[in-house]
């Protein structure tokens, strides 16, 4: 479906004058183009400039047939004939016969001028191409400005090469013979002469590749940055073409000459197409077969050929249409940049295909997948279509007509990824396309787009020479074809004048569309009546602007009418191609630098400061489209209503400012639309920052107890309602209960409000009606009873804030508190950093933080956040245990007394895993008193840590060198360390050394097992060595004895023999000794 807007696209014409009938037109890079009827002279003119004046005009070497002008290189290529051959040259430099009597120099391709003609200066050159076949059809890359080529069964790829004249002359001083004194003496004679032109680039075309279609006749190619497309009379192929760095061979493809051979034998019979459509990888199941020759050097790599596209058309009638005059024309290769790109560096973001029929128009997206964007229905037979960013522009012979286009619309979401979600919206790609105003004229014949001018070709001839000779040629045909048919079923005894429906059959033309091409001829050089015309499009604001305009009728008779919001959307795609395009800077980038002797330098500072004023009224036109948008779509149905979310954002309207366009309307006072109710929730669910004053916050109150009375608890806990009225809110939450039920997070709620109104009675009444674990799940249920959110960036930790209930519950219900946040993170709720700074900004760091870390390690089956708590409890601990040990004697009068911790030692044992059972000859280690509980409680959860088994030891054992073993208890954790890490040979000698009492108790704990033999192998022999130097060591001694006991129950006689000392005491070993071999014989 096509709509149809009284929308007017043009905003002026004016009619160029030149002196003989025009034949072709092109235009590109400011200047238009045009081939008088005789054929062998170009003029330009200057499409910037009021009245289009004469820039230069210049001869070409034969009758121009063709016509094209490429933005890069800023050169023209034509095809021409000449004594009945066609030749292929391209003019480059043209800007420069600007001035009369100027040089001209003539090259075959490849071949640089040198000598005399390069001493000249800066001068025109017309480049011979010489080509093996007839060439029918030239295309320019816009991106690269490589040329392309179509031939009657082949295409030739040519890439486009600059060679700069300071490197020029080089290798033409490197071409000079040593013994040459007369060659040297001129060249420095021309110093002076070419200094000023040592920086110019020279154009010149290398052949590169050539592609083999022996399936079809190209009419016309288009090129653009690799891929080419080729189309015949009703067909379309599209090709990827790549360039591989590494080579390898090519596939061969069928025979070429054995499928011309094919075709060949199929000119006796009458084949109909069938109608094909084969989009990406299935493109190359078409029969059309495609063999790549590479011409270039050989060490650049090879080619690489992929279809991207292919469709076939059935020959049929069209709208009134015949047969013959259905044929496919205006194939164009459109790229578009985007504003963040460089188009001198990047590839395109995007690449489209136009192909259009007579009577419709076909508009294909070829990057990231081929997808078909709009068909265009025309409603009348259409000559020729030019697509830009903004239009797609069509000329029938009497009326030029405009169409909008999706191009914006797929380019938007390449540049933008947050496109649609809820951050930002655009209008879909596949929205149905709209018709603008027409244009009257009379005898159009071609039309080209530079920009915002289009350039219209119109001759008043009816039926120009071409028509003439090929109706004449197929009446003939018909009457032949006529006439071979009825003889062909009167011979198999059917009469078609018996039979209405074979009669009818006949009376319809079935030429093949070989039959009725004809060659075209030269036109009449006497016409009847002809012009040029530059019909100027409006700028984008201003189409816009008569957009909203327009919007009026529809917004007046039905606001939420289907065309109202395609209009919008179609006026959104306006200004996004044109806030997606380029600034000037970029798009000359490239350009060549002859044409920079158009433009003025000094008005080159105002220029970039309209382009900067122009582009900020965009940018607002596009905040108040989309508002009308979020308008539409707040108002919309069920399906599209999220869409004024996106829109809304994008408008930079204030809440206030949405919800004063969003008033109920007079026929429904209490109904307001599913879009705006579905943008206020997520405003008021996400943390934006924006605060509403006491006025707004009652009145979305007010819209959602009308609405959706059950939102309210998520409306009223949004940071965004803090000036709400409590004692208002209190009675609406209380009505809400008596008409729903209690829920917890009402409860809750309704506590919050008596909080602010100071009445702790009736809130201490509120939260007493749930149990906690009820209470926590309502906390769940609604995160921001505890939490609000902060707007902005600087780190994770600042996302979030505590609110009044949490500052409460930090003085009152400390326990609650930290259940809460517990099962908020275990919940996805918060995360561990939010949580710590939660407990930051309450002043809780020192106590209800450690109690959420170790109710956390409790909860917690994530191992990554089990040895992040681990790690920072045991740091807790150790600093916890410094800080008590240097206040042994000082409390500053500002610390304030720690509070008690929530778990103690033997609660963390008995409910937590991670905290393991203290080591038995840790109680002898223990201090009989510490300097306070803080310290004493600090000391025994860090112990518990360590004797526990998810504590990595060696993470923590830097922590601990700023513990001294001076003291008792330092001294066990540090042998808790060394005892961890296996250390059992310098545990033994240390607690022999500072606590020998312990020994045995740490012996039978620890020396079990694998490390039983450790008991002879180091605990004996030492307790040996430090008895016999100190023999009254009652502590020694009995360490001795229990260690002997311990070695006769496990050792055999023979093997507790070899360890009695040979210093004379072995008779204190005997009675051990006895016992071994007893236990022995009774085993």
């Amino acid at each position: 479906m096509v709509h149809v807007y009284n929308c007017h696209p043009f905003a002026s014409q004016q009619i160029v004058q030149v002196e003989q009938e025009p034949r072709l037109v092109c235009c590109g890079g400011g200047a238009l183009f045009v081939v008088a009827t005789g054929g062998c002279k170009v003029e330009a003119y200057n499409l910037e400039l009021e009245g289009c004046p004469l820039i230069c005009r210049f001869a070409t070497m034969g009758t121009v047939r063709s016509i094209q002008h490429s933005k890069i290189g800023d050169y023209l290529v034509t095809i021409e004939e000449k004594n009945s051959a066609t030749y292929l040259r391209a003019y480059t430099n043209w800007r420069y016969q600007a001035e009369e009597k100027a040089r001209v120099g003539v090259r075959l391709l490849g071949h640089l001028l040198r000598g005399a003609s390069l001493r000249g200066g800066v001068q025109m050159e017309i480049i011979e191409i010489p080509m093996s076949e007839r060439p029918v059809a030239v295309a320019c890359c816009s991106v690269t400005g490589d040329l392309l080529i179509g031939c009657d069964k082949t295409l030739v790829l040519f890439t486009l090469r600059r060679q700069n004249q300071q490197n020029l002359n080089q290798s033409q001083q490197n071409l000079q013979s040593p013994s040459s004194n007369t060659q040297q003496s001129s060249s420095q004679s021309q110093g002076q002469t070419s200094s000023s032109n040592q920086n110019f680039s020279f154009l010149d075309f290398e052949r590169s590749v050539i592609l083999h279609l022996p399936g079809t006749k190209p009419k016309q190619v288009a090129l653009c940055g690799g891929y080419v497309a080729v189309l015949a009379e009703l067909e379309v192929l599209i090709l990827k073409l790549d360039a591989s760095p590494e080579p390898k061979t090519l596939e061969e493809s069928s025979d070429p000459h054995k499928s011309a051979d094919y075709l060949e034998d199929q000119t006796d019979f009458l084949l109909l197409p069938r109608h094909q459509e084969l989009l990406g990888d299935r493109a190359k199941d078409c029969d059309i077969t495609v063999s790549i020759e590479k011409t270039g050097l050989e060490d650049r790599g090879q080619y690489t050929l992929s279809y991207v596209l292919f469709r076939r058309f059935t020959p049929d009638y069209f709208q009134g249409c015949s047969v013959e005059e259905t044929q496919l024309h205006s194939l164009q290769l459109h790229p578009l940049f985007t504003s963040n790109q460089s188009v001198a560096l990047d590839e395109p973001a995007c690449v489209f295909c136009f192909f259009s029929l007579p009577t419709a128009g076909y508009l294909y997206s070829l990057k990231g997948g081929v997808e078909l964007l709009s068909a265009y229905q025309y409603p009348e037979k259409v000559l020729e279509a030019v697509l830009t960013d903004h239009l797609l522009h069509v000329i029938t012979k009497s009326a030029l007509q405009c169409f909008t286009v999706r191009c914006a619309a797929v380019a938007a979401r390449i540049e933008d990824p947050y496109i649609d979600t809820t951050m930002r919206a655009c209008p879909p790609s596949t929205l149905e396309v709209c018709a603008l105003r027409m244009q009257l004229f009379i005898g159009l014949r071609s039309v080209c787009v530079f920009g915002r001018h289009v350039v219209l070709l119109s001759t008043a001839d009816t039926e120009t020479p071409e028509d003439t000779e090929r109706n004449t040629q197929r009446r003939g045909l018909e009457l032949k074809e006529h006439t071979m048919l009825t003889g062909i079923f009167l011979a198999v005894g059917i009469d078609p004048a018996t039979t209405p429906a074979l009669e009818s059959l006949l009376s319809r033309p079935f030429l093949s569309r070989k039959w009725t091409i004809s060659s075209p001829k030269e036109t009449s050089t006497a016409g009847h009546g002809w012009n040029i015309y530059v019909v100027d499009t409006v700028s984008p604001i201003t189409l816009y602007e008569e957009m909203v305009e327009y919007s009026q009728r529809y917004a007046e008779t039905n606001p939420q009418a289907q065309s109202l919001r395609h209009l919008f959307s179609e006026a959104h795609l306006l200004l996004r191609a044109s806030l997606l395009q380029p600034t000037e800077q970029q798009q000359n980038s490239e350009s060549d630098a002859a044409v920079s002797l158009q433009t003025d330098t000094d008005k080159l500072p105002e220029r970039q400061t309209a382009a900067q004023t122009d582009r900020q009224e965009l940018e607002k036109a596009l905040r108040k489209n989309c508002a009308q948008l979020g308008d539409c779509f707040s108002r919309g149905s069920q399906k599209d209503c999220h869409l004024a979310l996106p829109y809304y954002r994008m408008s930079g309207l204030s809440i206030t400012e949405i919800m004063a366009r969003n008033h109920p309307l007079p026929s429904s006072p209490h109904s307001y639309g599913p879009g705006f109710l579905f943008y206020l929730k997520h405003f008021l669910l996400e943390e934006t920052g924006q605060i509403l004053s006491q006025e707004a916050a009652d009145e979305v109150i007010d819209i959602f107890s009308q609405s959706e009375p059950s939102q309210l608890v998520s409306v009223c806990t949004s940071p965004s309602m803090i000036n709400i009225s409590p004692a208002r809110m209190l009675r609406i939450l209380q009505h809400l209960e008596d008409s729903t039920g209690v829920s917890v997070p009402l409860t809750i709620t309704m506590a919050t409000m008596t909080l602010r109104l100071d009445d702790l009675e009736q809130y201490t009444q509120l939260m007493d009606r749930h149990a906690e674990m009820l209470l926590v799940y309502g906390f769940i249920e609604e995160p921001r009873l505890l939490l609000h959110g902060g707007a902005g960036g600087g780190g994770q930790h600042t996302h979030f804030h505590p609110t009044a209930l949490t500052r409460q519950l930090a003085h009152s219900q400390p326990g609650l508190l930290v259940a809460g946040m517990v099962a908020l993170h275990e919940n996805n709720k918060v995360q561990l950093e939010q949580a710590d700074y939660i407990f930051k900004v309450l002043g809780c760091e020192n106590c209800l933080q450690v109690d959420f870390w170790e109710a956390m390690l409790m909860a917690s089956s994530q191992e990554a956040v089990i040895q992040e708590l681990l790690f920072r409890l045991a740091s807790f601990y150790i600093d916890r245990l410094t800080q008590t040990n240097s206040d042994t004697h000082t409390n500053p009068p500002h610390k304030r007394p720690t509070r008690r911790s929530l778990k103690s030692a033997d609660d963390l044992i008995n409910s937590c895993s991670h905290y393991g059972a203290l080591y038995p000859w840790l109680t002898v280690l223990s201090p009989a008193h510490t300097t306070s509980s803080q310290h004493q409680e600090a000391l025994y959860k860090l112990q518990s840590l360590l004797c526990g088994p998810s504590l990595s030891v060696c993470s923590v054992a830097p922590l601990l060198e700023r513990l001294s073993e001076e003291t008792i208890w330092g001294f066990s954790l540090h042998l808790l360390c060394t005892t961890r890490r296996g250390q059992y040979d310098s545990s033994i000698e240390k607690l022999l050394d500072r606590c020998p009492q312990a020994i045995i108790a740490y012996a039978n704990h620890q020396l079990q097992d694998k490390n039983m033999a450790l008991w002879w192998q180091k605990l004996l022999p030492e307790l040996c060595n430090r008895t016999r130097a100190a023999a009254d060591n009652n502590i020694l001694l009995a360490a001795l004895k229990e260690t002997l006991v311990v070695v006769a129950m496990e050792t055999s006689p023979a093997e507790f023999l070899e360890l009695i000392p040979d210093d004379g005491t072995a008779s204190y070993f005997l009675p051990h000794l006895l016992t071994c071999s007893q236990r022995h014989l009774l085993a």
